[in-house]
């Protein structure tokens, strides 16, 4: 297995050389390319993890959770799941971290771990997501796209939700 990696190297490196590739030289702008895709997405990406840290460090995200708590659990959300399904969108990180919290906690078999190991799934770090993509495209406009992915978003939950509740998985 430790040799995968190498060996796949190793046969590019060999398959530009045969079709007289300049290997190196193309490496370096390769590399360059991808510093200056990085200095492209560094300040929104900055910013959303900043933004990130500042909602949970103030905590308006536990006053968030305690005003939707209530409506989360009659629609069959634990109130465990709701940290998880408020910072998904924001933090892919942040969101595994709470996952293995609530694994931690309640275990994986547990309703609320099942629920959250199916959201982490099949939700995306939409904000992110806008966030980096749409500023290295420099799209301007994305009135219609956060929306869009938010609502998707909420399929995702609900989707879990229910197939988690209906199904008895």
């Amino acid at each position: 297995m430790e040799y995968i990696a190498p060996a796949v190297i190793a046969f590019i490196i060999i398959l530009a050389l045969s079709r007289k590739k300049a290997v190196y030289n193309d490496f370096i702008n390769g590399a360059g390319d991808g510093m200056r895709l990085l200095a492209d997405i560094f300040p929104p990406l900055v910013a959303v993890l900043t933004a990130a840290s500042m909602l949970k460090a103030s905590g308006a995200l536990e006053l968030i959770i305690s005003f939707i708590a209530p409506l989360a659990e009659k629609a069959g959300i634990p109130a465990e799941v709701m940290p998880l399904i408020m910072i998904r969108p924001v933090s892919g990180s942040g969101a595994i971290g709470i996952l293995s919290g609530i694994l931690n906690d309640h275990g994986a078999d547990s309703l609320a771990g099942r629920l959250a190991s199916v959201i982490c799934g099949s939700t995306e770090t939409t904000f992110y997501c806008i966030a980096v993509y749409f500023a290295k495209t420099r799209v301007k406009y994305v009135k219609r796209a956060v929306p869009c992915a938010v609502l998707a978003d909420l399929a995702g939950v609900a989707g879990a939700v229910i197939v988690l509740r209906v199904f008895g998985l």
